[in-house]
């Protein structure tokens, strides 16, 4: 009799990694999308007068929905009822839309609308532009963290018993390479129209159509896959089985205290990453006393090195291991950068020793995210892995919000930067103290956080392939 063995879309290495490219061009653009206004705070300052607060508040918009009107929480709930699919081009949307609004609120002529002057005689310290692109900022960032969630599940999904963590860094590398060619386009861009604000922010708006349109084409190859799942007898989005999320489930998530380690761990990282990328083309400006343009090409320097290594190390958790290890590394390294840039640039202030400290905090870039986000599937069960995913960005959107106000309004105070970086190494610390409790409460009870991913193929299932490739 012979054995029938069915091979799904996902099972195929050039379709699982083409979907991985598609939906990694939309994080490529949003992550450009994100730190598009971060070469241009001075500029910024001089045409729209914003000062450090405003811009502070400006960045932390970008969460605030988020946070305090429970939009990531209705995002996991979306993702775990609805699928992929429909969550990722909503997520998709929201982007444009937001970035949309934006782009009318940082634009010269939105000054003189009687919208604008309305807008300015409330809450008067805080000009009319910076109030509408913040709300654009605030539905664009709806819309980034549900795609963010939305890429993890679907990597998940499509590399499950595969190269999950090479895929997830892949990925991730894909998106910081956004960073890099925005610290070059924006200011690059700025130049070419007369020190323009709009038209970098109006380039990064087009590409998340873009991204869009890329989300939509994988759609098609996910709608394959879940055909062929259902009819090889596996679940599959919209199958209907009784593992079907409930909203009762989000009990079990933050009950569990491994779920709050990692949670904690991620804000506190994140919170000495995100808000310092918005603050540090300026901060390199200021310390080196070089001009914005090449402040932001020397700070583009950031994610070059997380971009090579994270892949490597991806692969490394899929057949190695250590991801607790890891995460303990690269909050270390974090800490001794941001101590770096606290005291020892402002001594010796080199070009050199700015491009040493941002490379290698892109280092410790690569370790955390490329082994945080493959434990998570470790912990959580998969049909209420979103939701979790969702819980996890909303915390971690607490501290982006948060900090950037704190970055402000304490840079206005002191006039300077040596206590903000303090502020960053001081995340770093608390993040070594949460990867070591988490460390050994996963030697206590054997969670497979320093397990490998990739699962060996048992002995039965490659005698009966080879036994039907011989057929």
């Amino acid at each position: 009799m012979k054995q029938v063995i069915t091979q799904t879309l996902a099972d195929k290495a050039w379709a699982r990694w083409t979907a991985l490219i598609l939906i990694a061009s939309m994080m490529f653009f949003a992550y450009m999308f994100v730190d598009v206004m971060s070469p241009l705070k001075s500029l910024l300052e001089e045409k729209l007068h914003w000062d450090s607060a405003t811009f502070g508040t400006y960045a932390a918009s970008e969460y605030f929905l988020n946070v305090f009107v429970f939009f990531l929480i209705f995002a996991g709930i979306i993702l775990d009822k609805m699928g992929i699919r429909f969550t990722g081009i909503l997520s998709a949307s929201l982007m444009v839309i937001g970035a949309c609004i934006k782009l009318v609120g940082v634009s010269e002529w939105f000054e003189t609308t009687q919208l604008c002057i309305w807008l300015d005689s409330w809450w008067t310290s805080f000009p009319g532009s910076a109030k509408m692109a913040s709300l654009g900022f605030m539905i664009f960032g709806c819309g980034a963290e549900m795609a963010g969630t939305t890429v993890s599940k679907a990597i998940a999904k499509w590399f499950e018993g595969k190269e999950m963590a090479l895929a997830m860094g892949v990925e991730m590398s894909i998106a910081r390479l956004g960073v890099f060619a925005v610290m070059w386009i924006s200011p690059l861009f700025s130049n070419m129209f007369d020190q323009s604000i709009v038209a970098p922010v109006a380039f990064c708006t087009a590409l998340l159509l873009i991204g869009l349109i890329s989300y939509i084409v994988f759609t098609f190859m996910d709608t394959r896959l879940d055909h062929q799942l259902k009819a090889a007898g596996n679940k599959s989005e919209g199958a209907g089985s009784d593992e079907e999320f409930h909203i009762s489930d989000l009990g079990k998530i933050l009950s569990s205290k491994m779920f709050w380690l990692v949670a904690l761990l991620c804000v506190l990282y994140y919170s000495g990453i995100f808000p310092f990328q918005r603050y540090a083309p300026n901060y390199v400006q200021e310390t080196l006393n070089v001009s914005a343009e090449t402040a932001s090409r020397l700070f583009s320097v950031f994610p070059i090195l997380a971009m090579v290594l994270t892949p490597f190390l991806g692969a490394f958790l899929d057949y190695k291991g250590k991801g607790a290890t890891m995460l303990i590394i690269g909050a270390v390294i974090m800490t001794c950068c941001h101590l770096g840039f606290a005291f020892l640039l402002p001594a010796v202030p080199q070009v050199w020793l700015a491009v040493t400290l941002i490379l290698v905090l892109g280092v410790s870039f690569s370790l955390v995210p490329a082994a945080l986000w493959p434990s998570v599937p470790k912990i959580i069960d998969a049909n209420i892995l979103g939701s979790a995913y969702c819980l996890i960005f909303w915390i971690q959107n607490i501290g982006l919000c948060l900090v950037p106000l704190l970055i402000g309004e304490t840079l206005d105070a002191t006039g300077g930067y040596r206590v903000p970086m303090m502020i960053f190494a001081s995340f770093g610390v608390l993040a070594i103290i949460f990867g070591i409790w988490l460390k050994v409460l996963n030697n206590r009870h054997h969670y497979g956080l320093e397990s490998p991913n990739v699962k060996k193929a048992d002995a039965s299932v490659l005698a009966a392939e080879a036994e039907a490739a011989e057929e």
